[in-house]
């Protein structure tokens, strides 16, 4: 028989037990009431690391949106290059075939450099097609061309990107980044260099 003391309500000693409010529970990972926010850095989190350097704050912020561009176009460079790189014919195939082969590897190893640039000033580096084709002036969706047609547009494309450059170069300095600085000017030369060559090769 159950003892009529244990029913719903009431304790062993037959009194009713005290109005316990229930508390809120926490799923997991998620923050407490009142707590302070957690930035976290990753895709679709906050895009800044809490640093101590030689750049201020709004200085990293003003430099690192500066080299998204800069590694927007260099990535869509190195896609373009390669694109050239892979469907080049003609007499001087060969040539311009060896010619890309070396510009769109340099590309791609310029990418990185940018990137990780951007990751030491405490910034998350784009890494979608996406952001991109957003931020670059360079235009990869173009239909397949003639060779003469495609080098034309990369030696467009490569003075444009190096005048980009230029100006992501004058917001390091403004910002005293002497390292960034430093590192887009010789993106400077690579881009022209990369434009004379294309333009020589035309004839």
């Amino acid at each position: 028989m159950k003892n009529p003391t244990k029913s719903k309500g009431v304790d062993a000693k037959g009194t009713e037990p005290k109005n316990l409010e229930a508390k809120p529970v926490a799923a997991k990972g998620a923050q407490a009431p009142g707590a302070a926010p957690t930035t976290v850095v990753g895709r679709g989190a906050t895009d800044q690391e809490a640093l101590s350097t030689s750049i201020d704050a709004d200085g990293r912020n003003a430099v690192a949106d500066a080299l998204k561009v800069a590694l927007a176009d260099s990535y869509a460079m190195y896609v373009k290059t390669l694109g050239v790189h892979w469907n080049v014919t003609g007499p001087s195939f060969f040539g311009l075939h060896t010619l890309t082969d070396a510009q769109y590897k340099e590309l791609h190893t310029a990418a990185d450099v940018i990137a990780e640039r951007i990751r030491a000033l405490g910034h998350v580096a784009p890494a979608s097609f996406s952001e991109f084709r957003a931020a670059s002036c360079v235009d990869v969706e173009t239909p397949h061309k003639s060779t003469p047609e495609m080098l034309k547009e990369l030696v467009a494309d490569n003075e444009a990107v190096a005048r980009r450059m230029l100006e992501a170069s004058n917001i390091a300095e403004d910002n005293d980044d002497k390292f960034t600085e430093d590192m887009l000017i010789a993106r400077i030369g690579v881009h022209e260099e990369n434009a004379w060559m294309l333009r020589a090769s035309l004839g």
